[in-house]
């Protein structure tokens, strides 16, 4: 897939967003949710070996070679996703050399080639580009995962009061009600003294970020 001229480095902080080809609803069934976040659990690690490949060997192997994989070095760090029904977000930092390249890819191509064949369908399921945005501040890094977590409302999909339950986002893992394995809450967590105030950090920011939504569409119609 050709990516981005943009240079990943480690240690720096990077939002990701791609989109389905067709803007085709790719996460909405409950099964594939729970893949697609497997196949990112799975993936954040390096591996000689592939999710569909695991998944065809006997149970006390493949308990073996998870463990193996799962203690493994890390390629990416995630501070923050959310599954829309058309594209994912990500906040994450690069560990090693072609981390985050290696990961989208695997990644990608993993959920695609499970997606096709769930729903009998070929070709791309994601847009060949995605955006990437380096995030250069504390300040930027707050705002960009709050408006990760906020998509669901910002897209009406669910209202403000459903979001610490709805587990297609970090903010359940945040909050210590559906807990992400592959998300990192410690550094963002250490900025309030509270859970409870990151919930509200989160929340006050409800309204404005769901009113620049419906301008954005209103513009686009």
């Amino acid at each position: 897939m050709p990516y981005r001229r943009i240079k990943f480095t480690e240690n720096v902080y990077y939002h990701i967003c791609n989109r389905s080809v067709g803007s085709e609803k790719i996460f909405l069934n409950p099964l594939s949710l729970t893949r697609a976040l497997e196949l990112i659990n799975f993936y954040k690690h390096e591996s000689d070996i592939g999710f569909s490949h695991l998944s065809q060997l006997a149970p006390e192997i493949r308990a073996v070679r998870l463990n193996q994989i799962y203690n493994s070095p890390k390629r990416v760090e995630f501070l923050a996703f959310s599954l829309m029904p058309t594209h994912f977000h990500f906040v994450l930092r690069q560990l090693i050399d072609d981390g985050i390249i290696t990961f989208l890819t695997n990644f990608q191509n993993a959920y695609a080639k499970y997606y096709n064949i769930k729903f009998e369908r070929h070709g791309s399921v994601f847009t060949n580009r995605f955006k990437a945005v380096i995030i250069e501040s504390e300040a930027q890094l707050l705002h960009v995962i709050r408006y990760v977590e906020l998509n669901p409302v910002s897209d009406r999909l669910i209202e403000i009061n459903d979001l610490i339950d709805y587990p297609c986002t970090s903010f359940t893992t945040y909050m210590g009600k559906i807990i992400h394995p592959f998300i990192n809450t410690e550094m963002i967590l250490s900025y309030f003294k509270k859970t409870e105030t990151y919930k509200q950090f989160v929340y006050n920011n409800a309204d404005y970020q769901r009113q620049l939504q419906d301008i954005k569409n209103l513009l686009l119609e």
